[in-house]
């Protein structure tokens, strides 16, 4: 059965990898992953095999560490939640009122200084090999950077509303995919994909304003315990939808 929950975790996360701290960073992992400089992935000669090669498999590996840690998150939040269920509804009201804040954030209503900064765990490992992506996913997940921290937060809270770890832990999978099968895909097309962001970065402000309005949606599903309601909802009004899954 589809569950409005998981429409909302791919979209968060795709946004997450659009987002003015994620997309602008991508060329910087591709240069670091291939073993290339920027000007060489910049250039119009083709890049040599071994470094395309390089670059993707690094992707793919890189992409799996960052949603292995996703998807420990999500069985641990629905863990926690399964724990606290008895003080479900006040914790939920605190949940919607954090996620409320940070949406008025991304609209630019109201600034939150440290979500400026960035928070990262750096590896050591030779990103040019499959257990050094990995690694290197592995560091990310742990130390995503505070503006990709909201939208995380807000999947992880519905996780904490699952009733098993599995529901909590595929959550998460999906968020994660959102987020790094985009980062794979511009790996294969690293270049077309270079040129794509330079003519399209002036656009990430709009991102950013639909990412506050997304959290501020999951807020009010949250505080008004209506993400089954709209999963029920759609089902009966969609019922194709209810394939799905």
């Amino acid at each position: 059965m589809l569950d409005i929950s998981y429409g909302g975790a791919l979209l968060a996360g795709l946004l997450s990898f659009l987002s003015p701290c994620i997309l602008p960073i991508v060329p910087f992992y591709f240069t670091y992953m291939a073993g290339i400089s920027m000007s060489e992935l910049r250039s119009d000669n083709t890049l040599a095999p071994g470094a395309q090669r390089r670059l993707v498999v690094s992707a793919i590996f890189f992409a799996l560490g960052v949603t292995t840690i996703f998807v420990l998150l999500g069985l641990g939040a629905t863990a926690a939640g399964q724990v606290f269920r008895e003080w479900k509804e006040p914790l939920s009201y605190v949940a919607a009122a954090i996620l409320l804040v940070f949406g008025l954030h991304f609209l630019g209503v109201m600034r939150i200084p440290f979500l400026y900064r960035e928070a990262r765990v750096e590896a050591q490992a030779n990103p040019a090999t499959i257990a050094g992506a990995y690694v290197m996913g592995l560091a990310f997940g742990f130390g995503w950077t505070p503006c990709v921290g909201p939208a995380l937060a807000a999947i992880l809270m519905v996780a904490s509303m699952q009733q098993s770890l599995w529901q909590g832990g595929s959550l998460l999978l999906v968020y994660g995919l959102g987020m790094t099968f985009p980062f794979v895909v511009a790996a294969f097309f690293a270049r077309p994909f270079l040129g794509w962001m330079q003519r399209n970065r002036k656009y990430l402000g709009y991102v950013e304003k639909a990412m506050g309005l997304l959290l501020i949606v999951f807020a009010v599903l949250i505080a008004t315990n209506s993400i089954a309601y709209i999963a029920q909802w759609m089902i009966e009004t969609f019922p194709s939808f209810g394939k799905i899954g």
